[in-house]
């Protein structure tokens, strides 16, 4: 939809038709565009597009494949997906080479659809409509500004099952993804990764790449966790102490949890002391330091896929030589200079300049974390209050399990402060990086992602720190307690800290999976509803210049009634959190890697429904691996191994603090595992080389000529 005094200079080059639909008092126009074969050999040399050279014939191998073939065991994982997308040798494009490339002859499948909406997208990116001082250029920021109401490619057509058998060849691309991946009987099967690929681009396939072989690795974990859980329960039947604990009758009298509170027997904490035994046992010792091992590994063997994923799919050397500017820094920025690696001029922004714009966003995320610290504060002031109540209430039942409600409910409110911060932070962070003026969308992304990280780390992870290393520390002793603002310190619980902090995990964690997942399940369908809803025709509908359109909705606007896809940050951060939540506090909840692996197993699903079914398609994206969350990840990682050891000893009523030692050891362990696991394997660091020569002989004889000219 267009404003009628809009004007965009685009290049006479590029073919335009428009199309007006009326619905009612409403008039929408379609602006369909195209480019022409000169065109797209231009912008494909310029943003450095990769074509075909020669295909690689040696075939896909999966690792699991091969084991399960080795034990002779029957692989359910695997599937016949037709049209599996070719692999090539690739070199960039270059115009006056064109017979050297493979399929040269057809112009109109040489180059690939999604490598046509890339080109197009770079025009419309690059376009100005306004003054370049002001930065008023791009298709984005028309979309953002509600001058335009979308920018999309179109879907290659339904992703609907025909009604009557055919062959699967004659699917579509999108028809294969949906019957092959995103319904929900393929929870089990392979995901079509170079499908994904070549119908969304590589940087939501490395996602779901990432996603599928971390929801994999979760396997062994729920597996080892859920044995632990077991060992837990029958320890919680058959120990001796536990038993004389519930025998005891009155025979042990404790001193009051509150100066309002009664003395209590401790056989009242029978129940209380054995579920602390499902989490704080020598099962949970050896399940900390088996996760913090796992999560080195996990790591590990990721860079080697990452690497084998990116040179399939001809992006392992994107950002560092093939990645341009972003068009809203090339219209801001207010100088140029020679790029080292392409010798080609492009805008700069001055690092001092950048460096101060960082440190002001740096105490903005201070500030912020101030808040979430202030809030952690009042929660804490929350349970002491409301237990103080309960046990004034003179209510038996609620007097027995106070310390439990007010424990249970301040961790319901935490989730909700958690959720709604989130969201205020979020919109903060994309001012305050799109303001650093960074060069290229990978650093964009990179800066967005750990300022929004920072914040999240410690508005999740900050109240299960407090239970973990702090809650019951600073209470004092009978006769001398300590107060804050007036206010008796919180104490744990007659069983310990450790099943506080389980109960903290699982209604953080677990809760905001599910809300994650109902809400991806609910509101695309909602917004969805609601959208189709605005746009439905009028009984006076007409479509203006199409008078040969067979009846029924046309391409565009069938489209146009989907859902703008929201990108992958969301997506990522979620999963990043929720990795945290099984390695950082794994020896409080053994469950945790169980939870995890379900809402993973829906996760998929729902995400892949969305790309196929609900989402209008997205431009292209192209990325060498997973960013900045890579990094992330490492850190956490590390922090892992830390934290467990501590945990173990601060909390835990099992060992004594002597175990921080574990801590040296699996350190020791993890940097060996490192050391052994090349990032890169060995073949392909062969077709690599193979590569680079392919394409230094394609390009031979125009470096030998340019040479002679000069």
């Amino acid at each position: 939809k267009i404003a009628p005094d809009l004007m965009l200079c685009l290049s006479p080059a590029v073919n335009v038709s428009q199309k007006e639909v009326v619905q009612g008092k409403t008039k929408t126009t379609y602006v369909l565009l195209s480019a022409p074969w000169n065109v797209l050999c231009y912008y494909a040399e310029e943003i450095s597009v990769r074509v075909p050279l020669q295909a690689v014939t040696t075939p896909i191998s999966i690792w699991s494949e091969k084991i399960l073939e080795k034990l002779h065991i029957p692989n359910i994982m695997a599937q016949d997906v037709p049209n599996l997308p070719p692999d090539y040798y690739t070199c960039q494009f270059r115009s006056n080479k064109l017979e050297r490339f493979l399929g040269h002859e057809n112009k109109d499948t040489f180059f690939k659809t999604t490598q046509r909406h890339q080109i197009l997208y770079e025009i419309l990116a690059r376009t100005p409509y306004g003054s370049l001082k002001r930065g008023e250029v791009g298709i984005g920021r028309l979309v953002s500004e509600h001058v335009l109401t979308a920018a999309f490619p179109l879907h290659e057509g339904p992703f609907e099952m025909p009604k009557t058998p055919v062959d699967p060849q004659s699917l579509n691309m999108r028809q294969i993804l949906h019957h092959y991946w995103a319904r929900w009987a393929c929870w089990r099967k392979y995901q079509p990764l170079d499908h994904i690929r070549e119908y969304f681009g590589e940087k939501i396939a490395l996602y779901f790449a990432w996603l599928g072989f971390y929801t994999g690795w979760l396997l062994p974990a729920a597996v080892v966790g859920f044995i632990i859980f077991l060992f837990g329960i029958w320890l919680m039947v058959t120990d001796v102490a536990a038993e004389e604990l519930c025998t005891s009758g009155d025979t042990f009298v404790m001193c009051p949890l509150c100066n309002i509170c009664r003395y209590w027997n401790l056989s009242s904490i029978c129940y209380t002391y054995k579920a602390g035994l499902l989490f704080d046992n020598g099962g949970t010792v050896f399940f900390s330091i088996f996760m913090s091992l796992w999560a080195v590994t996990f790591l590990e063997y990721w860079k080697r896929t990452s690497s084998i994923l990116s040179h399939r799919w001809d992006c392992s050397e994107f950002e560092e030589i093939e990645e341009r500017p972003r068009p809203e820094f090339t219209a801001l920025a207010p100088m140029t200079v020679r790029n080292p690696v392409t010798g080609a001029e492009e805008p700069y922004f001055p690092e001092t300049q950048r460096l101060s714009r960082t440190l002001t966003g740096n105490m903005v995320i201070i500030l912020m974390i101030a808040i979430v610290l202030i809030f952690l504060i009042a929660i804490i002031l929350y349970r002491t209050i409301l237990s103080i109540i309960i046990y004034r209430s003179q209510n038996g039942f609620f007097i027995f399990s106070a310390g439990r409600i007010a424990s249970l409910t301040g961790s319901m409110l935490n989730l909700l402060v958690i959720l709604l911060l989130s969201r205020l932070y979020t919109y903060l962070a994309q001012i305050l990086t799109r303001w650093e003026m960074h060069r290229t969308q990978t650093k964009y992304e990179d800066a967005f992602i750990l300022k929004v990280f920072i914040f999240q780390f410690v508005n999740f992870y900050s109240s299960p720190v407090y239970i973990a290393f702090f809650k019951g520390r600073f209470v004092g002793y009978p006769g001398k307690y300590n107060t804050l603002l007036g206010i008796r310190n919180e104490d744990c619980g007659a069983s310990g800290c450790l099943i506080e902090l389980a109960q903290e995990l699982l209604v953080i964690m677990v809760g905001k999976q599910v809300i994650s997942n109902i809400q991806e399940f609910v509101l695309p369908k909602l917004k969805a509803w609601w959208h189709r809803r605005k746009l439905k025709p009028a009984p006076s509908q007409e479509v203006i210049d199409e008078p040969d359109s067979e009846p029924g909705l046309s391409p565009w606007e069938a489209n146009y009634q989907l859902l703008v896809c929201e990108g992958l940050f969301d997506e990522y951060l979620e999963m990043v959190l929720q990795f945290g939540f099984i390695t950082i506090f794994v020896a409080a909840c053994p469950l945790a890697p169980l939870f995890a692996l379900i809402n993973n197993w829906v996760e998929v699903r729902l995400d892949a429904q969305k790309f196929v079914c609900e989402y209008r398609r997205p431009v292209v994206e192209r990325a060498q691996d997973i960013g900045i969350w890579l990094t992330i990840l490492k850190f956490i990682s590390y922090l892992a191994v830390i934290t467990n050891a501590f945990l173990i000893a601060f909390t835990s009523d099992f060992l004594p603090r002597s175990i921080c030692f574990l801590n040296h050891v699996v350190l020791l362990i993890g940097r060996i595992i490192d050391w052994m696991v090349p990032d890169i394997p060995e073949e392909v660091e062969i077709k690599v080389k193979r590569e680079h020569y392919m394409a230094k002989e394609a390009l031979a004889e125009n470096q030998f000529g340019e040479k002679r000219m000069v």
